[in-house]
């Protein structure tokens, strides 16, 4: 016991506890960490220790913050659902016209380094929901929002034809090893999208 009525346990912790206090966002770093951990290494290597060292934590930080490794993948889910429902969205602000619109399509199964990154992540969510249950109604939630984003377009019956569609044709051009075929995917494309109706 301490002159000053405390042990030397309750002192140890001080110092933890005012540096938390002083760093109010960690557990949104270490979310954000963990999505990034998932995007390169799967969810079966999001470990601890992993993520806390792309967070750039000490490891007692993730369990302080979160109850279990799980709780850490499915909260990070959930704000990489959260910020892809407005890149989607964004991806569609503007369009104008089938020729536009048909444009955005490509270049969601086509993409970049970004939208492989995207890709990869929403399969991950998709392959742990099967084993996850707790994440189906995240799945579930992120498929109507993007329908909807689609049904502005192009409307309800054609969108959930369409959002089936774009979902393989991603998966397909993301485990090729060869480059994808623009013009193949626009023919692909061509039949299911209806003419425009400027619903926009």
């Amino acid at each position: 016991m301490a002159h000053d009525g405390t042990s030397r346990s309750q002192r140890s912790e001080q110092p933890e506890r005012r540096q938390r206090r002083s760093d109010p966002d960690r557990a949104r770093r270490i979310l954000t960490a963990a999505v990034e951990c998932i995007a390169v290494v799967g969810v079966a290597g999001a470990t601890h220790r992993a993520i806390a060292q792309r967070a750039d934590v000490p490891l007692g930080s993730v369990t302080y913050h979160f109850a279990s490794i799980e709780d850490v993948v499915e909260r990070a889910f959930g704000v990489f659902v959260d910020e892809q429902n407005h890149v989607y969205a964004d991806l569609f602000m503007g369009v104008g016209s089938r020729h536009e619109l048909m444009n955005v399509l490509v270049r969601l199964v086509v993409g970049g380094a970004a939208r492989s990154r995207s890709a990869a992540l929403g399969f991950e969510l998709h392959l742990a929901a099967l084993h996850r249950p707790g994440l189906r109604p995240l799945v579930e939630a992120w498929t109507l929002q993007s329908r909807a984003t689609l049904a502005a377009h192009v409307g309800s019956l054609d969108a959930a034809r369409l959002d089936a569609l774009l979902e393989g044709m991603i998966l397909q051009s993301l485990l090729s090893t060869t480059p994808v075929d623009e013009s193949v995917i626009r023919s692909v494309l061509d039949p299911v999208v209806p003419q425009w109706s400027g619903r926009t």
